[in-house]
This record gives structure tokens, C-alpha cells and sequence, in this order.
């Protein structure tokens, strides 16, 4: 109860300063969105409130989803505070969406799971079946048909309920595409077919544009590039005459760019990629990104361009294997190597096939398995058919022991049922606890996630406050409490989305927050920074406050280790001994102090790392050799 009125109490402080911001911030946003946050911050009606926000969650997502978010958690906040069940499992699936759109599948999941929830408690069909058809796609990104395949047609069941004949269009269309997925080409382009009709019978034009899709698909798969560029320039043109926004656009182009690259008409399919490109990143689609990375990599692959091929595969492969993505990661390390041979760089060239052929056989394995577990069952019910055929065989022969044989076969069955009901007995308690066990679990996960949505809220604020400060010292304090914001949100996000509620791997958590500062800082391409430890997990009161002394020294260096655009470079690294000891490094290859010169920046980030350290009983020295190098000693207290 008082974690509800504690958030109520912050959510309304925060809503009431992002309307102020919001509105000063107007010459950044369109007018369709500077309206509406005009219109909510006059508004004192709740109902019509979240009825805004609605209306400006979606029109930020066919721009920008990282703004589109932030309208997102404060809607669901103000539902979530009015507990009206109608639309906090709106604003939930709208989350789950957005977080769809920038691939956070498990965040996504998080979101999806609690819509559902939300709207079977209220018997909303159409909320069920349209949460569960995005559901469906995030088993798809996974590589999970089979589950998407059941979440569609539970879908499609629930559409045919209502006689909604759109929702039965989409859920039509979605396994179309299910089909296709599992190279039932033909089944899945008569779906395609059956469904354009349909959609046509019942003028239902947007359903329309994605059953071309689904044609389109089905077609190249079945290696018709023809039929696929007919369906796919369908689709483009019908979504262009109904003013689709630029996200769906992505997928409409990349599509009919797909077609063409088949057709051998490369630069047409060329000019299609980069407005995918193009549009994907104007609305940060992440999806849309990595798809059109593989497909500039291949297409300038086909062309001749190794370099450029290259360079856009690498960039596929690593976001795939950021973000868990297996769908087509095969393939696209088969590309790698064939640039890499192209190229005349065997030993790469080689360890992209090993690394294509690992994941080619360990797809292949999982239907491996499941052969050999067929036939084992068939194996063992026919040893099983054996068994009971010479057992009756025995017993028809053995007459006279029948009925000392049924003796036993009662006292086994006794024993029998006096073991079943131990164990049933035995198996509730552990059910119970259990259950137990998994309800606290999720509890400390909720509350970590809505620590760090918390803590990224408050940074989107901090920046879009200092968007409008022009003093470069307030702009720098600014930026500073961004960073160390940032640093304890990492440390949230790594303890819900982990296995160990109650620590954190700091090799991994310093790899992200060095990526975030040089984002910040706009230095990825000046200083690279290396983190030389191995693996170590810390409890939480030890990691954030490391963390923050992490975070500050970092910024130190970016803004005065290397002036004048310098390159150079900066290495962290932490090691545990003597059981209760840590020891800390952070060093950089910069211009070190100069004798003289006074301290630059307010001071502030100094006596922060001070007052950290002492709490952690630390010990602090710093050197000037050839650049700084900072070392602390940290006596940690290991009491349970």
C-alpha cells in the first residue's frame, strides 16, 4: 500500500513538471503533439486525460519511440493511480508494443503478459485477441513458431466470437505468415489469397495492404519474384494512398526491395533499402534497422562492394547477437564469410562458416531430438505391447498361481496407492511453497523494474530540462546527474532481466555503462574503453555506489583527459582478494594533470567519490604518469 501512494504522489509531481516542459520544449515537437499537450495540461477530467494520452502516445510513435515511452509510463502511472481497469491494460499493451518496435522482446513480454491479464479480468475479447496477436510476434522474433502459431489462432477464436471482421482479417493474415514461417509456401499464399478477397468484400483496406504482404511473402519464398514485386508494389501503393505512417513503411519498402533484389534489378532494390534506412532511423525502428543492414549487406555483396557489404553485415550481426534475434543470424554469418573470401581473408572467412554452420546444427538439433524421442516412444510402447503379450500368455499358462498372483498384485496395489498418497500429499506442500518462492520472485522483479522505468523517467526529464539551458557549466551539471542516474538504472534493469535477484555481474554492467557515457559524450570514435577483469558478482549496496564512482570518473576523463578531439584510451578494471577486499582501477592514456593549473568543473563529482568511498571504507590514490591512474582499496563487509 505504500509503495501504491508513494508512486501515486511521484507520478503527479512529475506529470505536472513534464506538462511544463513539454510546453517549452514545443519548438521541437510537431504541432499534432504540442496541441495535445496543451489540451491534457488544461484538462482536469481523468477519463479525458488518458483518452489524450492515448492520443499522443500514438501519434509520438510514428515519429520517435523513445518519446512515445515516456507518454506511455506517465499514462499508465495516472491509470494505475485511478485504478481504472479499462486502460491500464491499454497503456500496458501500448508499452509492450513500443518495446516490440526497439526489439526489448523481454521487456515487451513483461508489458504483453500484463495487458492480457488485464483484459480477461475485464472480459475484453478484442483487447485479448490483439495482445495476443503481438504476443504471437514476439515468439516469432525468438524463433518460437509453433507458440505463435497457438497465439494467432487463439486469436482468430476470439475475433470470430465477436464477429469482429477485421480482427479476423488480421488474425488471418498473422497465420499466413505463421505458415510461411514453417515453409508451408502454398498454404500460406491460399490463406493470402482467401484473405485479399475478404478484405476486399469487406472494405477493409488496411487489412488489405497486409494480405498483399502475405502473398508477396509466400510468392518469393515459393521463388516467384514476379507475383512477390506485384503483391509487395500493391502494398507500398496502398499504404502510400492512405497515409501510413513512416514505421510501416519500412516494412513496405524493404519488402518490394527484397522482390527486386530477386528480379535482378539491384538498384532499384538498392534505392528501397535506403529509404528503409533512411526512415528507420528517423523513428529509431530498431527492427526495421537490422533488417535493412542484412539487406544493404547483400545487396552490395551482389553488386560487387565487398567493403560496404561488409560493413553493413557486421552491424546486422551485432545487433542480432545483442539483442537474442536468431532469425536469419545463419544466413547472415554465410554472408560474412563469402565477403571475407571475397576479400582474400580466409582465416575470417573460416571461423563466419564455423560459426554459421554451430548455427545451422543447432537449429537442425532441436528437430533432431525430436525424431529420436519419436521413435524412442514407438520403441518403448512396442517393448511395452511385448511385455503385456507375454505376460498374459504366462498367466494362461500358470493357471494354478492366478490367484496368488492376484494376492500380490492387490498388496502391490495397496502399496501402491498408500505411496501415491504420500507423494500427492508431499507434492502439494512443495507446490506451495513453490508458488510462494515465484510470487516473492516476481515481486522483487516488479519492484526493480519500476525502479529503473523510474529512474529513466527521471533521466528523460533531466534531459529534456538541459535541452533548454544555454549556461555550458549548468548544461555540464546537468548531463553529470544524467550519467549517474543512468549508472543505478543499469543496475535495476540487470536485476530484473537476470537470474540472481540479489547481484550483479560487474564486467557486464561496466561494458553498458561505458557504452552509454561515450554515447553521451558523442566519443565513440575517439576513446575506446577496455575493461581487463573477469566475472564478479557483487550485492547490490556494493555495486551502486562502485557504480557511481565508476560513473564520475569516466566523465572526468571524457571531458579533460583528451582535449582537442584526441584519441586515447581508458581501462577499468576490478578484482576481489582476501575475501572481503576489492580493488578498483580506472586509468586513461590522457594529458594527466598540469602543475599549476586549477581544478576545472565544480567540484562536486570529487566529493561524491569521496563521500563513496569512505563508505565503503575505502582507500583512495591517484597518479600522474603518462596520463591518471586511480586506484582505490575497498574493505567490504561480508556479515550475512
Amino acid at each position: 500500500m505504500l509503495n501504491s501512494i508513494t508512486l501515486g504522489l511521484v507520478t503527479k509531481r512529475i506529470t505536472c513538471i513534464l506538462f511544463v516542459l513539454l510546453y517549452k520544449l514545443s519548438f521541437a515537437q510537431n504541432t499534432s503533439i504540442d496541441s495535445l499537450n496543451l489540451l491534457l495540461s488544461k484538462e482536469t477530467n481523468t477519463i479525458k486525460k488518458l483518452e489524450l494520452f492515448e492520443e499522443l502516445v500514438n501519434t509520438a510513435s510514428n515519429t520517435d519511440f523513445k518519446i512515445a515511452i515516456v507518454y506511455a509510463r506517465l499514462a499508465t502511472d495516472l491509470a494505475n493511480k485511478t485504478q481504472n481497469k479499462t486502460w491500464q491494460p491499454k497503456f500496458n499493451e501500448m508499452k509492450g508494443r513500443i518495446h516490440a518496435n526497439l526489439l526489448e522482446l523481454d521487456s515487451a513480454s513483461y508489458h504483453f503478459d500484463k495487458a492480457f491479464k488485464g483484459y480477461t479480468e475485464i472480459d475484453d475479447k478484442k483487447g485479448q485477441a490483439t495482445t495476443l496477436f503481438k504476443i504471437g510476434w514476439v515468439y516469432k522474433k525468438r524463433g518460437d513458431i509453433e507458440s505463435a502459431m497457438q497465439s494467432d489462432l487463439k486469436a482468430l477464436k476470439l475475433m470470430e466470437s465477436i464477429n469482429d471482421k477485421a480482427g479476423i482479417a488480421g488474425a488471418n493474415t498473422r497465420i499466413s505468415e505463421d505458415l510461411c514461417r514453417q515453409e508451408r509456401f502454398e498454404e500460406a499464399l491460399e490463406y493470402a489469397l482467401k484473405n485479399i478477397a475478404f478484405s476486399k468484400k469487406n472494405d477493409l483496406n488496411e487489412e488489405l495492404i497486409f494480405s498483399y504482404t502475405n502473398a508477396g511473402s509466400a510468392s518469393i519464398a515459393m521463388h516467384k519474384p514476379e507475383d512477390a514485386y506485384m503483391y509487395f508494389n500493391k502494398a507500398v501503393s496502398l499504404a502510400q494512398a492512405l497515409g501510413y505512417n513512416p514505421i510501416y513503411m519500412c516494412d513496405f519498402f524493404n519488402n518490394r526491395g527484397n522482390a527486386l533484389k530477386r528480379l535482378g534489378r539491384y538498384n532499384e532494390a538498392l534505392k528501397d533499402y535506403q529509404e528503409v534506412l533512411k526512415l528507420s532511423k528517423q523513428t529509431n525502428y530498431r527492427n526495421a534497422y537490422v533488417t535493412v543492414s542484412a539487406n544493404l549487406g547483400e545487396i552490395n555483396l551482389l553488386k560487387g562492394n565487398y567493403k560496404e557489404a561488409l560493413k553493413h553485415q557486421l552491424q546486422t550481426v551485432k545487433l542480432q547477437e545483442e539483442d537474442n534475434d536468431l532469425t536469419n543470424l545463419t544466413e547472415n554469418y554465410g554472408h560474412i564469410s563469402t565477403i571475407y573470401e571475397k576479400l582474400k581473408n580466409y582465416p575470417l572467412a573460416l571461423e563466419y562458416q564455423k560459426k554459421a554452420r554451430i548455427m545451422r546444427d543447432s537449429t537442425a538439433k532441436i528437430d533432431s531430438d525430436k525424431a529420436m524421442s519419436d521413435l524412442l516412444t514407438k520403441y518403448e510402447t512396442g517393448k511395452k505391447d511385448e511385455a503385456i503379450a507375454s505376460q498374459a500368455l504366462l498367466i494362461e499358462q500358470k493357471s494354478k498361481a492366478q490367484s496368488l498372483i492376484f494376492a500380490v498384485a492387490l498388496l502391490l496395489g495397496l502399496l501402491l496407492l498408500s505411496l501415491l498418497y504420500f507423494f500427492n500429499k508431499n507434492k502439494k506442500a512443495t507446490k506451495i511453497i513453490r508458488a510462494k518462492n515465484a510470487e516473492n520472485e516476481l515481486l522483487l522483479k516488479e519492484i526493480h523494474h519500476r525502479v529503473k522505468n523510474n529512474l529513466e523517467m527521471v533521466k528523460s526529464l533531466i534531459a529534456l530540462q538541459s535541452a533548454q539551458i544555454e549556461d555550458a557549466a549548468t548544461k555540464d551539471a546537468m548531463i553529470a546527474s544524467q550519467n549517474r542516474v543512468q549508472s543505478m538504472g543499469i543496475i535495476h534493469q540487470k536485476l530484473y532481466q537476470g537470474n540472481n535477484l540479489g547481484s550483479i555481474e560487474m564486467k557486464d554492467y561496466f561494458l553498458n555503462l561505458s557504452e552509454g557515457i561515450l554515447d553521451t559524450f558523442n566519443a565513440e570514435d575517439k576513446v575506446q574503453i577496455k575493461c581487463a577483469m573477469d566475472h564478479l558478482n557483487l550485492d547490490v549496496d556494493t555495486a551502486v555506489p562502485i557504480g557511481l564512482i565508476v560513473n564520475e570518473l569516466l566523465t572526468n576523463a571524457l571531458k579533460y583527459a583528451f582535449p582537442e578531439n584526441k584519441k586515447g584510451e581508458i581501462s577499468i578494471s576490478l578484482e576481489k582478494f582476501k575475501s572481503n577486499h576489492l580493488k578498483l582501477k580506472v586509468s586513461d592514456n590522457g594529458v594527466g594533470k598540469i602543475n599549476g593549473m586549477a581544478p576545472k568543473g565544480t567540484g562536486f563529482g570529487s566529493q561524491l567519490v569521496n563521500l563513496l568511498t569512505q563508505q565503503l571504507n575505502g582507500k583512495m590514490v591517484e597518479r600522474s604518469e603518462k596520463g591518471t591512474l586511480i586506484e582505490f582499496d575497498f574493505l567490504i563487509d561480508t556479515a550475512a
